[in-house]
């Protein structure tokens, strides 16, 4: 196949950055789109020139590191897949590619592709875990949770945070991953204990982070490689309401870091 790619290049947060044209003549049906992206960097470098920076680290589909709008569209123009699961056999021979990193104030450009998702860190860090003493491990078979509630709450820790949920969305909030997050520890016994407060404190640090607000588009939901669904997000905030019936407050804020030009 014959590609002409359309690819994003920017130093850093603080420069301007523009799109740049690559062919890439030799790209097999078979690579998926990160290996294709390696033969273009393998040209360049070649040919002394820089090479495109993008992020990647499992290649499995788990880490979510492969974060890249493609034609538009977080991750692509397949379904329910990452960008490091998207074969080339899903374009066709002479298409051109437009590739862009996440567009969101709280996720600055690092460099080129790759982007600085610190803010999703300080949302976990925040409230995204149960602190209580819950004693030694128990027989998984022993505690009191029903399928129902355990299969939710195995579909909410799919959540593999790669922030395709904020690119799509747009008003840029972050709300389907703050409310996986929140999910899947609130139906878990272990997790009541903090429930309300954990949803307070995290949806407060995602304001302070920067991200927009939720208007129920469902972007975020078409575009999860994990297929989230917004019924999470009607669960956060059904914990919000009973948090501000009991007067529960934030208590914990991390402020957000200052990007410094490299």
């Amino acid at each position: 196949m014959k590609l002409t790619l359309k690819v994003w290049r920017q130093k850093n947060a603080s420069t301007p950055g523009a799109f740049k044209t690559y062919e890439a003549p030799h790209v097999s049906p078979d690579m998926s789109f990160l290996e294709m992206l390696d033969v273009v960097n393998e040209e360049l470098i070649l040919k002394s020139e820089e090479p495109i920076a993008f992020d990647h680290d499992c290649r499995e589909g788990i880490c979510g590191m492969c974060s890249l709008m493609i034609n538009g569209v977080a991750h692509g123009p397949k379904q329910a897949i990452t960008t490091c699961q998207l074969h080339m056999r899903s374009f066709k021979d002479g298409d051109t590619i437009t590739i862009e990193p996440w567009r969101a104030l709280p996720f600055p450009v690092i460099k080129d592709l790759a982007v600085d998702r610190a803010a999703f860190d300080r949302i976990i860090q925040v409230g995204g875990y149960i602190s209580v003493s819950t004693g030694s491990a128990s027989d998984a078979n022993g505690l009191p949770v029903s399928k129902p509630d355990a299969d939710r709450a195995m579909d909410a820790a799919a959540c593999i945070g790669c922030g395709a949920c904020v690119a799509a969305c747009p008003n840029g909030s972050s709300m389907l991953f703050t409310a996986a997050k929140v999910t899947h520890l609130g139906y878990l016994p272990q997790g009541q204990t903090e429930r309300y407060q954990r949803a307070v404190n995290m949806v407060a640090q995602q304001d302070v982070e920067g991200f927009g607000n939720c208007t129920n588009i469902g972007e975020c939901e078409a575009v999860c490689p994990k297929e989230i669904t917004l019924d999470t997000i009607a669960r956060l905030n059904r914990d919000l309401i009973t948090a501000s019936l009991k007067g529960l407050e934030p208590n914990t804020i991390t402020p957000p870091m200052e990007v410094k030009a490299s």
